[in-house]
């Protein structure tokens, strides 16, 4: 595995909970509890193709995540090849600017690639599984400071809090699936943060207060089995038409604290694709939207990391896949396409200046 040319890269029941969030408390390595603060997500074709997104990470951030480099398309081209390169680059970019990197995502429905899918036997499947996570791990062992183990478990409208995302994994391993990715990833990485992740939980909207309730069932579920579960990812991908649900929020992040689970917003961005008026009516919007999701999680604690899915809205997947109707682009990220800072970073230093 030959790590890509760094001068082509930028060179710049109770008890039972009790007991369970007991066995769940976050690993003690220094760099898992490494102080994470603001960060962002990137590709590495962006970082290349353009130095003023690298500028802008090293300039106002602490962390960065992969946004395709350790999912399995990339990281997993056949059955017999693990390709390290490209998230390596990443992560010589995060050291050589005294960022922490995080990893995402181990285990995910989405994003599996065919040579997987051509594997028939249960077996089978579990084997590349597990050798996948383990391997990925392992390689990436004292190096990240936390993974997505699981990614998006629950379906987006659930009709109970026992409703399961259906995927190639669950027709294969069932529910199992989870719990397995979990312990996996610790027995190769004791002491990496291993987080599960989720999205659309965040507004009153029916549909999200039932998959917060699903997301909740789950992670009481995984407690209760004594999983090896430390954090709770929010994707937080907002709908910015969409009031948050401060009180509910509020509550959820609480419980989640109180079973010893450290809380995480992992892909911060607010889609403004229904909202009228001027650039800067919308962007006062979003900026609202963020400050009360925020507030929500500080109710019960400091919020120690944020990640939004981008920096720049230059590079968000969201203008890619929420056009407006006045074909104007969305808004979506803490600095505007010409990487100014726009009053959603403001937001996001009030939230981290004292952390």
């Amino acid at each position: 595995m030959t790590r890509l040319d760094r001068r082509e890269f930028l060179l710049g029941s109770a008890a039972a909970l009790a007991a369970a969030a007991s066995a769940s408390a976050a690993p003690a390595s220094k760099l898992a509890q490494r102080y994470q603060g603001f960060g962002a997500a990137a590709t590495l074709w962006d970082l290349q193709a353009d130095p003023r997104l690298g500028e802008a990470i090293s300039t106002y951030c602490t962390q960065v995540v992969p946004v395709l480099e350790l999912k399995w398309p990339i990281l997993r081209p056949d059955a017999h090849t693990f390709a390290f390169e490209r998230a390596d680059a990443i992560l010589d970019f995060a050291r050589q600017n005294d960022l922490t990197m995080r990893g995402h995502a181990l285990a995910w429905y989405h994003d599996i690639p065919d040579w997987t899918k051509q594997i028939k036997d249960t077996k089978g499947v579990e084997r590349a599984y597990v050798d996948h996570i383990g391997t990925v791990v392992s390689y990436y062992k004292d190096k990240l400071t936390s993974w997505d183990v699981v990614n998006e478990p629950i379906p987006d409208n659930p009709h109970s809090p026992k409703d399961r995302r259906e995927s190639f994994w669950t027709q294969h391993l069932g529910n199992r699936w989870i719990p397995l990715a979990f312990r996996t990833a610790a027995a190769a990485d004791p002491f990496v943060k291993l987080a599960i992740n989720e999205y659309d939980i965040e507004s009153a909207k029916d549909t999200f207060v039932a998959k917060r309730a699903a997301y909740r069932h789950l992670i009481m579920e995984l407690l209760d089995q004594g999983v090896p579960l430390h954090a709770v990812g929010l994707q937080a991908h907002l709908h910015a038409e969409l009031e948050i649900d401060t009180h509910g929020l509020a509550e959820f992040v609480t419980e989640l604290r109180a079973w010893g689970l450290e809380v995480l917003v992992t892909e911060l961005d607010v889609d403004d694709q229904k909202l009228t008026g001027t650039p800067a009516e919308r962007d006062a919007i979003v900026a609202k939207r963020v400050d009360d999701l925020l507030t929500a999680i500080s109710t019960s604690g400091p919020v120690r990391s944020i990640l939004t899915w981008g920096l720049s809205d230059r590079y968000s997947w969201i203008n890619g896949t929420f056009a407006r109707a006045d074909k104007q682009p969305n808004r979506p990220l803490p600095l505007d396409g010409e990487f100014k800072p726009k009053p959603f970073m403001n937001v996001i230093s009030k939230f981290t200046r004292d952390v």
